[in-house]
Formats: structure tokens, C-alpha cells, sequence
């Protein structure tokens, strides 16, 4: 098929798919590398074709990793969202696996937090040489943090 017909028949290319997504071109073949996305045909001369159906998963892609869900997690949710068969109970297991994950995650950067606020508070920010932030990186002289 030449682009032109493609175009006629409502299909897109690689550019016009990545506008309507709101991602990269480089993203867009690279979930296509990863399996996220089916393998998009192409015109005669080789440009990668996209249909309406294509941008939607796209978008579900895209609004999947702005909430942080990993590869694997993403092809999980795909899977159960092309299946209309599924058991909303999976889907919210996949989702809550990935909240308590968070959770995880924001505990340890308030911890981080913390201590690097503890750390702070305790160097002069002068121009002496000593410096309890690069002391405690180093392990010379840690500053304990209450």
C-alpha cells in the first residue's frame, strides 16, 4: 500500500500516530520492540502504519507509565484490558500491587528525606573546609540523625 492510500483509508504514519498519542516516535517503536503494541504495517516503501485503534493503545500506554506502572505491568493491564472476559478484581490486584509498591517507595525517599534535611541543618554552608554532608557520604564521621 502507498502512504496515500493508507492516509485514504484513515491510517497514520509514524509522526501523525506520535502527535496523536502525545508520545515520541521513539517511544512508539520502542513499546512496539517490547510487544506492548502489534507490529504496524507498512507502505511499499517501508513507513510503519498506524490505525485509530493503534493510538488508543498508545494512549493507555502512556497514561499507564505517567502513573508509574512498570513494562510487565503495562502488558498485564493490556492483556486484561483486551480481554473482555476478565475479572475487574484482577485488574485492581495488578493496580494495588503497584500502590503498595509506591508506598515503598515514598517511605524510603522521606526517609532519604530526612536525612539529607538532618544533614543539611547541620553544615555551616560557610567557607570553612568542614563538612558534615560529605563527611557522612564519605562514612568518616556519619552525623546521627534523632
Amino acid at each position: 500500500m502507498e502512504l496515500s492510500e493508507a492516509k485514504r483509508a484513515g491510517l497514520y504514519n509514524i509522526g501523525e500516530t506520535a502527535v496523536r498519542s502525545g508520545l515520541t516516535a521513539k517511544m512508539i517503536r520502542h513499546y512496539e520492540s517490547l510487544g506492548l503494541l502489534k507490529e504496524a504495517s507498512r507502505t511499499v516503501a517501508g513507513y510503519r502504519l498506524y490505525a485509530d485503534t493503534d493510538v488508543h493503545t498508545l494512549r493507555f500506554i502512556r497514561r499507564a507509565r505517567d502513573l508509574g506502572f512498570s513494562m510487565n505491568e503495562i502488558q498485564q493491564l493490556l492483556a486484561l484490558w483486551h480481554n473482555r472476559r476478565r475479572a475487574s478484581a484482577d485488574v485492581r490486584r495488578v493496580a494495588q500491587e503497584h500502590l503498595r509498591a509506591l508506598d515503598g517507595k515514598i517511605r524510603e525517599l522521606q526517609q532519604m528525606r530526612g536525612t539529607l534535611e538532618h544533614l543539611v541543618h547541620h553544615c555551616h554552608g560557610d567557607s570553612r573546609p568542614d563538612c558534615p554532608i560529605l563527611d557522612d557520604l564519605s562514612g568518616s564521621r556519619p552525623v546521627r540523625h534523632r
